[in-house]
């Protein structure tokens, strides 16, 4: 510690007395031209002298991070010329870089990796996949100054030795460009202009260089992925889409749009697990249950209440339906009409810009693409609970088959899991007549919402006699179809007919091809923010991408990873997730948007909360649905909207005009000045801007009103 201190106080006071002393002044162009004369003289007396003296104010100056470097690489290639400025410069910059980020390590590294380890990550992360090629990176490309990274540098694992060879390669194409820009100022005359064509061209390799340098190292990078593969100088198809789910026909649709050449493969049915084993069919079952819950508790309304007769096959067989109405949308037909060409078979990439097809006709089918897309989903994750494989245990995408055709629904279901699927699920059987448990190892439900509406959810479930085993860990299976499960007070058994398993999802990226052509970590599908794999022209969108798991979400991803994909090399955006809205639809719903409180505690943000409660709603009191609220976290001191949740009836249709607002940046108050139809559930919206606005009213500027207008009345 005493040593710490020592260090610090050394370079403290070091960096105090450069500026106390203005020494910066003499760090400057218009210092060096005034002594420029004097210091060629000096130079010319005794060069070695001059020249240690120069690099040891250039190491200092480095070390201590202090302004002017990039003046004197420049005074370098005035005075020394553009081979002996350049040979002076770079090891002088990168010995004291390496001084700055030996310091750092002594100094702060222990101590930030401890507090703010997740904060580095992508740091850390990067550097374990790669260190010196991401120091390198980095260093070819300043997007921002060179003294930061060397600070930061410190803080990781990167060895000494790595930092110190790779930051000298690094700078040194920088170093050659700013040291000519000094060797052309040096020649400068009095009276002679500064728009010389000498000049103007130095100070356009500097403002071109970060340019440059992006080519090179993306030269660099696709030389490396692409090491051991040979191109096609000719592609069957401008675009290859794997997956016919939400993202692939996104992606497919707009290359064919755009009228590029695009292929659709799917093994499985057209629309993905939306269409046939999630959205769609949880929503008509969900709609199904909602009718039969209000049948059951028909008085609420005025209405004589009365059990449902239910018959179960007919509710399953009416899923169906639905899912059958809405094929067509998704349909093999339709898009062969708009251009696609569809391909029903399974997928596999033999090199990068080929994939395999083993079609359902029985042929084989080989196509190269300019670009291909991995939109493969994901599926639901099983646990490896002992006992797992003999409990009989369903899923989100095995339940519909399993249970269609029953006359009645699992007398006992136990649900595994009490996140958004789960919830639905548990709330829509119990409501047609089983006797539903849901066992979840955390202590409340839908864990990613905000704590408050999870609560209500909590109240509601309760009432409709469900079972909530909250703080519940999973142990295993037992024979004769119990599920034992462990809290606080120890074990107990769950028995049950039906176990459905809901704990969550992962992404299908093996069988693809993906782990031969080297693209999985650790079994996961590398993305980087423009929806790019390791391979560039190999993108990704949905599920399999791992940033989210929401059809819409699938849609947006696939806009960004097509575009990207067919407007490649002269436009790239990068995926934007800031307003991308959810919804469990439970009864109430729950819809939100942007950060919840949790999250913006987590995040260091500061916020104030404003709630309305729909018991005040006109519209949801006459509709006897008046549990839920609007809650809207704004921006401490100001009306910038971080989120909103939402919980009531209706509140997936009520959340997206805060989704609009926060998209286009506007006010809360923005909201109050549209007139909302009376009465409707969007007028909850409104009347929360109002609760804000309530909570801020200017109170002497009120009490002045007052006064006024007693003095108005005489």
């Amino acid at each position: 510690m005493l040593r710490r201190l020592l260090l610090l106080a050394l370079i403290a006071g070091a960096i105090a007395s450069y500026f106390w002393f203005d020494l910066g002044q003499y760090v400057s162009l218009d210092y060096f031209k005034a002594r420029q004369a004097d210091f060629a003289q000096d130079y010319g007396r005794n060069p070695a002298l001059f020249l240690g003296g120069f690099f040891l104010v250039y190491v200092m100056t480095t070390a201590l991070s202090l302004p002017g470097a990039a003046i004197l690489t420049m005074v370098a290639g005035a005075l020394f010329g553009l081979v002996t400025g350049t040979i002076l410069v770079s090891f002088a910059s990168t010995m004291g870089a390496t001084l700055a980020f030996l310091s750092s390590r002594f100094l702060l590294r222990d101590w930030v990796q401890g507090k703010f380890g997740s904060r580095l990550k992508a740091i850390n992360d990067g550097l374990r996949r790669d260190g010196a090629f991401y120091l390198f990176t980095i260093r070819m490309i300043p997007a921002f100054p060179f003294f930061v990274v060397n600070l930061l540098m410190g803080l990781t694992q990167i060895k000494t030795t790595t930092f110190y060879w790779v930051s000298q390669l690094g700078m040194l194409a920088g170093t050659v460009v700013f040291v000519n820009a000094g060797t052309q100022l040096a020649n400068l005359q009095p009276g002679q202009s500064i728009f010389s064509p000498a000049i103007i061209g130095s100070f356009a390799a500097l403002a071109i260089f970060p340019w440059i340098a992006k080519a090179i190292i993306g030269a660099i990078a696709r030389r490396r992925v692409y090491k051991g593969w040979s191109k096609p100088k000719r592609f069957d198809r401008n675009m290859i889409v794997i997956g016919a789910g939400a993202a692939g026909l996104v992606s497919s649709y707009i290359a064919a749009t755009v009228k590029a050449k695009v292929t659709l493969i799917e093994a499985g049915d057209m629309g993905g697990d939306c269409l046939n084993t999630g959205c769609v069919p949880s929503k008509a079952l969900i709609k199904s249950a909602k009718v039969a819950a209000q049948t059951a508790h028909g008085d609420r309304y005025g209405l004589k209440a009365q059990q449902p007769k239910l018959d179960f096959a007919e509710v399953m067989a009416r899923v169906k339906s639905v899912i059958a109405e809405i094929e067509p949308h998704d349909s093999v037909e339709r898009y062969t009409g708009l251009g696609v060409d569809v391909v029903k078979g399974y997928a596999k990439l033999v090199d990068p810009w080929t994939v395999e097809i083993a079609r359902d006709d029985g042929e084989t089918q080989q196509l190269t693409g300019k670009n291909i897309i991995i939109a493969t989903g994901a599926a639901p994750f099983v646990p490896p609970l002992p006992g797992v494989e003999n409990s009989g245990y369903l899923t989100s995408e095995t339940m519909w088959d399993a249970l269609s055709g029953r006359p009645k629904p699992p007398e006992r279901l136990v649900i595994l899991g009490g996140g958004p699927i789960g919830c639905e699920l548990a709330q829509s059987f119990q409501r047609l007549g089983s006797q539903v448990t849901i066992v979840e190892m955390a202590g409340r439900l839908l864990g990613k919402e905000d704590e408050d509406a999870a609560t209500v959810i909590e109240a509601h479930l309760r009432d409709e006699g469900l079972e909530l085993l909250l703080g519940h860990k999973a142990v295993r299976f037992e024979d004769g179809k119990g599920l034992i499960v462990e809290n606080a007070d120890g074990e107990s058994v769950v028995e049950y007919d039906e176990v459905i398993i809901a704990v969550g999802r992962y992404a299908r990226v093996t069988g693809f091809g993906l782990e031969e052509l080297g693209l999985l970590e650790d079994g996961k599908l590398p993305v980087d923010e423009h929806l790019a794999t390791p391979m560039p022209h190999i993108l990704v969108a949905g599920d399999v991408a791992g940033n989210q798991q929401f059809t819409h979400g699938a849609s947006h991803e696939a806009w960004f990873a097509s575009i990207n994909a067919l407007a490649s090399p002269f436009r790239r955006y990068k995926a934007d997730y800031r307003v991308l809205p959810r919804v469990t639809y439970t009864d109430p719903e729950v819809a939100s948007v942007g950060l919840t409180e949790a999250e913006a505690r987590e995040q260091e943000t500061e916020y104030e909360v404003t709630v309305y409660q729909l018991d005040d709603l006109d519209r949801a009191i006459a509709e006897s649905e008046t549990a839920g609220f609007v809650k809207v976290l704004t921006e401490k001191g100001s009306e910038r909207i971080l989120g909103a949740t939402i919980v009531g009836s209706h509140a997936g249709e009520m959340l997206p005009q805060f989704s609009i607002a926060m998209r286009h940046g506007l006010k809360l108050s923005k909201l109050a000045s549209v007139i909302m139809p009376y009465p409707t559930w969007n007028e909850g919206d409104k009347y929360a801007v109002g609760q804000y606005r309530l909570a801020r009213k200017p109170e002497k500027l009120l009490r002045l009103a007052e006064k006024y207008f007693s003095r108005r009345r005489g």
